[in-house]
């Protein structure tokens, strides 16, 4: 069977969601075992995160945290590296955006605090991949190890400091105090109804355009910059790349400061934009689920933003199944490792019966 003749969107576009469908299918027998039909299932889930606009904020609120940790895992995939340290690199960002709502959100104007915590945010999240990144380029440290190894580092700081210089007084909460109202991300509701439009109230708030700014410029990066062919090339063959003169201990350094960066952009969303303080876990896996969210769309921008949609569909609309029917949010769980199984460890499964399907179909269209 050659490739080179089967054409890139069964790749891209077909082999995702037969691998979707075929998750969907399993997730169909998991709801007639708990005696819940499939197809209710589906339409409540379908209907509580998009047939009302405040269930369409909520899933376009966490789709917003998948992009961020999305295109920090697909950056460094391009670059034949598996970043892991996503969650940690997430939390550490949140450091950065919460010292500067909590020094400066009383004292600067919005217009110059919100350039600021994106620079900040950007900063701690490279800071905290630049270690496992040095150690990767200049010791031969495997990138997959140093990144798991500095999320539970990450955890134990933050822990640290909730508990120890954040926490106010006469409290026992491992969260900081509530940022300074005139920091807070405006939520596109609130912008709706300055326009003299009416969108009902939800988490979803500007970071999600900054977002999808985020995905615009990774593309321009990778296929429209020198420095994007350079980490193409090493992701491609790192020998190959050698021979042409191209530096992998740049290449890695400038990818996992990058990758690091995209990460520290979550805590924009959640931190400043939603819960306003910073809080003990308040990643909740969104960095690990990022590797599924990149893998899904290939690592591809646009792949990454609708990978991202799924997600916050499987995480909204399993919030409303779970209080529609009372079972155990969880759910939510199960279903995303069902998603992430075939589309991961189980995505050429179908692929060679799908590839022998359509060149037989060509031979004798041919013929």
């Amino acid at each position: 069977m050659s490739q080179a003749r089967v054409p890139a969107w069964i790749s891209v576009g077909l082999m995702p969601a037969l691998n979707i469908l075929m998750a969907f299918l399993v997730s169909a027998i998991l709801f007639a075992y708990l005696d819940i039909s499939p197809l209710e299932a589906a339409q409540t889930m379908w209907a509580g995160a998009f047939e009302s606009g405040e269930g369409l904020g909520f899933t376009l609120y966490y789709a917003t945290g998948f992009i961020f940790t999305g295109l920090a895992v697909a950056v460094a995939f391009h670059a034949g590296l598996f970043n892991i340290g996503g969650e940690g690199q997430a939390y550490i960002g949140g450091l950065g955006v919460g010292l500067v709502c909590l020094l400066l959100g009383d004292v600067l104007p919005f217009a110059l605090l919100l350039p600021l915590a994106i620079i900040v945010g950007g900063l701690f999240g490279a800071a905290w991949a630049f270690i496992p990144a040095w150690l990767q380029a200049k010791r031969g440290s495997h990138i997959v190890i140093t990144t798991i190894m500095f999320n539970f580092i990450a955890s134990a700081l933050m822990a640290y400091l909730l508990v120890n210089v954040f926490k106010p007084a006469g409290t026992m909460a491992t969260e900081s105090r509530v940022f300074a109202e005139a920091s807070w991300l405006p939520k596109l509701s609130d912008i709706g109804a300055m326009m003299g439009m009416t969108i009902p109230t939800s988490p979803l708030n500007i970071s999600f355009i900054w977002a999808l700014i985020c995905a615009v410029l990774v593309w321009l990066f990778i296929w429209h910059t020198r420095w994007g062919y350079e980490l193409r090339s090493v992701g491609a063959s790192q020998s190959a790349s050698a021979y042409a003169g191209i530096s992998y201990p740049k290449v890695v350094m400038v990818t996992m400061l990058i990758s690091g960066m995209l990460a520290g952009f979550f805590a924009l969303n959640v931190l400043q934009g939603e819960l306003h303080q910073i809080k003990l876990n308040f990643v909740e896996g969104f960095g690990f689920t990022g590797i599924a969210v990149a893998l899904m769309g290939r690592n591809h921008p646009v792949g990454v933003i609708l990978a991202s949609l799924l997600f916050g569909f499987l995480y909204q609309g399993g919030a409303e199944l779970s209080f529609e029917y009372g079972i155990d949010r969880n759910i939510v769980v199960v279903l995303q490792g069902l998603v992430i199984l075939f589309c991961g460890a189980l995505e050429h499964m179908l692929r060679p019966r799908v590839e022998q399907f359509y060149l037989s179909l060509a031979a004798k269209k041919g013929a």
